[in-house]
């Protein structure tokens, strides 16, 4: 059986996952960077140089993840944007261009078999975006960059053009990656658009024709199809040829009429079909063969009515700023390697999705006596527990120790017997590579961080603020190292395909 995932389905997915955001009953997103230690081939596989491809396994996607998570930042509606394939202007580039019909079996310049994966639209130095409706059989640009924003397809470097939107300062700086853009529709543009409107069409050029201009109109299914009241072709014949289409009355084939209501049309040249004027009522054989025009469907509800959907928007962006600690809760003291997306995550020990602004998602044990320093990433025991864990942070200052449990032998379980055990008590905790040594303390209290946010520890320790394993990771991404440091902002963009 022969089948396919259209693109209206991608764009539908889409659009509901972005609506979720700030629908009535919308979901919560945390975005969460994890993964302090270095991956290996006899725990996670791979290599910090060549990260592991993610598993779409419950293992990958739930267990580890939450196991190396170390913080977790809402992402609000505000984050989020459509985007699509950056395409960038450049004189002297050749450009596909829309067509309604592009298949295996009809390619597109490029050679593209779907319209969504060629290259029909670019963006300029100025962030307008404009869609190629016409590339001059093939040829490559040649002119100056485009700067019009006119809602009417104009000429320029040998091409059709027609102005879709620009994009905002603000949303370059936020959201403009090297692959990709942000996208959105135009009102104005919107508010111009013609459904079913004809507005260009591909000329064979034929051989034979007696020289001057002619009238067609166009069939099908349109408002008035096949007379003066429909879409109307201006047939320009020179040199004994069909003129190729363009914008120049006299010297291009040209729209006379757009017409509206058309999801198919054709163009009849033969005797008794073409005429020396747009009212069609002085017939006027052109002669000649191996000639045709080829009408190029609009999208529906017009070229220009929503940028998003023409351009192919089943990409969705979201754009996360991690500046410094953000709130105490996202160490500057250790590096991530993974970054994801979790949807309706709850609040430790509840059943209650979590809406604060960040999270912290590391074990953290408070000492009330400490000999030596903890080294980020070592191997933590506590002999008396048989727990073991890795530091993820250790702050002097405060005599708090931040630490994991990953399900890996030296990493959070025994490496003899597999066995997971928790660290409690007032038993020593050792460091394996520094020999620094910590007694928890069995106080109940709660401590003033570095910027002013608090912690709240029992019997010396303080449990992760989401709950492990709850809500719905829904993207992962293996990184290279990032290490991050108290004066230095990320910038997290994560780019969703559907």
């Amino acid at each position: 059986m022969s089948a396919i995932i259209t693109e209206k389905f991608r764009q539908h997915n889409a659009t509901q996952f972005f609506e979720s955001f700030s629908e009535a009953s919308k979901s919560t997103y945390y975005l969460f960077v994890g993964k302090a230690t270095a991956y290996t081939s006899g725990t996670t596989g791979g290599s910090d140089s060549s990260p592991p491809t993610p598993s779409d396994s419950p293992t990958d996607t739930e267990f580890y993840a939450w196991d190396s998570m170390l913080a977790a930042k809402n992402v609000t509606s505000s984050d989020i944007t459509y985007a699509i394939p950056r395409r960038a202007w450049s004189n002297g580039t050749t450009y596909d261009m829309y067509d309604d019909n592009i298949s295996s079996s009809n390619t597109t310049t490029s050679g593209a078999s779907n319209l969504y994966d060629s290259t029909f639209y670019f963006m300029t130095s100025d962030y307008r975006v404009y869609k190629v409706l016409d590339n001059n059989g093939g040829t490559a640009y040649s002119g100056a960059e485009p700067t019009s924003t006119s809602t009417s397809p104009f000429e320029l470097g040998g091409y059709v053009l027609k102005y879709m939107y620009q994009i905002t300062t603000s949303e370059a700086a936020k959201y403009l990656t090297s692959d990709f853009i942000p996208v959105s529709d135009d009102s104005t543009v919107s508010a111009a658009a013609v459904d079913g409107k004809i507005e260009s069409i591909k000329v064979t050029a034929g051989t034979g024709y007696t020289n001057g201009t002619y009238y067609a109109a166009v069939y099908g299914d349109g408002t008035s199809a096949g007379t003066s009241s429909g879409a109307i072709i201006r047939i320009t014949v020179s040199g004994n040829a069909i003129q190729s289409f363009g914008l120049t009355a006299g010297t291009d084939t040209t729209i006379h009429a757009g017409g509206a209501g058309y999801t198919f049309g054709t163009v009849n040249l033969g005797s008794g079909f073409t005429f020396s004027d747009s009212d069609l009522t002085s017939a006027s054989n052109m002669g000649g063969s191996g000639g045709a025009i080829e009408v190029v469907i609009s999208p529906k509800n017009g070229h220009g009515n929503s940028s998003i959907v023409e351009l192919g928007g089943h990409y969705v962006m979201s754009a996360t700023t991690l500046t410094q600690a953000e709130n105490d809760d996202i160490t500057t003291s250790n590096d991530f390697r993974q970054v994801g997306l979790v949807v309706d995550p709850t609040n430790y020990g509840t059943s209650t999705v979590a809406t604060a602004s960040t999270r912290r998602q590391t074990f953290v044990v408070k000492a009330s006596s400490v000999s030596g320093t903890f080294e980020v990433d070592e191997k933590i025991t506590q002999a008396t527990t048989g727990a073991v864990g890795k530091v993820v942070e250790y702050d002097s200052t405060l005599s708090l120790l931040y630490f994991q449990q990953e399900r890996f032998g030296d990493f959070g379980t025994n490496s003899t017997t597999g066995d997971h055990s928790v660290f409690e008590g007032a038993n020593l905790i050792t460091g394996a590579t520094s020999s620094a040594t910590l007694t928890p303390s069995t106080d109940s209290e709660t401590i003033t961080l570095a910027n002013n946010n608090t912690l709240a520890t029992t019997s010396g320790y303080a449990n992760p603020e989401l709950q492990p394993d709850s809500g719905n990771i829904v993207y992962l991404e293996n990184r290279k190292p990032i290490q991050r440091d108290s004066d230095q902002t990320e910038d997290i963009k994560l780019i969703i395909e559907f």
